[in-house]
């Protein structure tokens, strides 16, 4: 028995749970305890990202991904500047391959001077080529606040100054159990019983299942989907000079197969978005028992998948055939061949899926007595953690009457 008590316990240690301790360790006085069940932090999501920050282009006007992205987007350039974290600010163009696509590409460009982007410039097939020499395509917008950057390394740095402002991290803690009482919550883990007065709950892939543990009723389902890589060989990456994307289908929360240049070196195609059988399930041969039954029972799933199986056949198709992969690239650089790609990592994306069947598209985050839980944070919540670690602080404050440090005196 841990016989400290915590005024707040973070479950989770991926880039918005570190975040939210950032913001709450900086700004007020409490103490503060992260727990995460891997035996390092930032192991799934974020770990896994393909490191683009995001400009805000795609995202409704008003929602909280439109306003915590933009405002995220340049705090986080600001912090990877004052700690020397490797980043570019180097563009990206979307870009439509026929007239189908034109009213798409026309309607994020208005989102985006909607959502304040600045230099958005519309392309012609030249303009493309003078961007992009290998891409082809018969309009195109050109995003220049879009960056690259290694979430992990800004993962790392939030750690760091938690560490350094009282914050403790504890690993291979999985939550197990939580029991409330008039003082607060008894906290059962796989490394010994917590006290904390209040908790915050940032645990990605498994969001839902800590609020049920918490006996919160979440209102939906995290349903895995993997996204599978292939990155360009090395002979061939100057093909991409950037980041280069297609005009998304606005039915689904994902982008679309595209081409991003890394800040580490190479280049990266993809992803595809392929139901996973496992919670952290990065390959066809990664399976759980419980994971898949837990899926397979639950209602919302077979109504997405009654409604988007036409799609999800041919991702699965995409996953399992290099060559059909490599026709969906070449979509965008026709000079692309299946010789050109080797196999690269995967991610695995926690899609809330609400019991209508409905893809969450938003930020969803409940309060509840002593406890607030993140229980959808799609892409770009890499980019807005720094935004959106300080909007759940804010409400952490107000719910945990959280109380702030005394301003410094400034020296002479």
């Amino acid at each position: 028995m841990n016989a400290k008590e915590y005024d707040v316990t973070i479950v989770g240690g991926g880039i918005v749970g570190l975040a939210t301790a950032m913001a709450l360790t900086a700004e007020y006085r409490l103490s503060l305890l992260i727990i995460e069940a891997e035996n390092r932090i930032a192991s799934h999501q974020t770990g896994h990202n393909s490191g683009v920050i995001h400009s805000g282009l795609y995202y409704k006007p008003g929602s909280y991904k439109a306003r915590n992205c933009v405002e995220g987007r340049e705090a986080l350039y600001r912090f990877c500047q004052e700690q020397g974290i490797p980043h570019e600010r180097c563009g990206k163009i979307v870009v439509a391959v026929d007239d189908s696509e034109l009213p798409a590409l026309e309607e994020l460009e208005r989102r985006g001077t909607a959502n304040g982007l600045k230099g958005l410039q519309r392309l012609d097939a030249q303009g493309i080529r003078d961007h992009e020499p290998h891409c082809t395509g018969i309009a195109g917008l050109f995003v220049p606040e879009t960056g690259i950057v290694d979430f992990t390394k800004v993962a790392q740095a939030y750690a760091r100054l938690v560490e350094q402002a009282g914050g403790e991290l504890r690993l291979s803690a999985r939550l197990i159990g939580c029991q409330p009482d008039r003082a607060g919550l008894t906290l059962e883990t796989t490394r010994g019983e917590i006290r904390t007065r209040a908790l915050v709950n940032c645990a990605g892939l498994q969001c839902d299942r800590v609020a049920r543990l918490c006996g919160v009723e979440p209102g939906l389902q995290i349903v895995p989907f993997r996204g599978e890589y292939y990155e360009l060989i090395p002979s061939r990456r100057h093909l991409v000079k950037n980041l280069i994307y297609p005009v998304p289908d606005p039915r689904f929360p994902f982008l679309g197969v595209h081409f991003t240049r890394m800040i580490k070196g190479g280049v990266e195609a993809g992803p595809n978005a392929v139901l996973a059988f496992r919670r952290e399930g990065y390959s066809w041969a990664s399976f759980s028992v419980r994971d898949t039954a837990e899926l397979l029972a639950y209602s919302g799933f077979w109504k997405m998948a009654f409604k988007y199986w036409k799609t999800g056949c041919g991702e699965m198709y995409r996953s399992l055939s290099k060559k059909a992969f490599c026709t969906a690239l070449q979509r965008l650089l026709p000079e692309l061949t299946v010789a050109d790609l080797e196999p690269a990592g995967a991610g695995v994306r926690a899609q809330a899926v609400e019991p209508t069947g409905a893809l969450v598209d938003d930020f969803r985050i409940v309060e509840r007595e002593r406890m607030i839980h993140v229980l959808n944070a799609p892409s770009p919540a890499a980019t807005a953690s720094i935004a959106i670690g300080r909007t759940i602080a804010e409400k952490a404050a107000r719910n945990f009457d959280l109380h702030l440090k005394e301003s410094k005196p400034q020296s002479a």
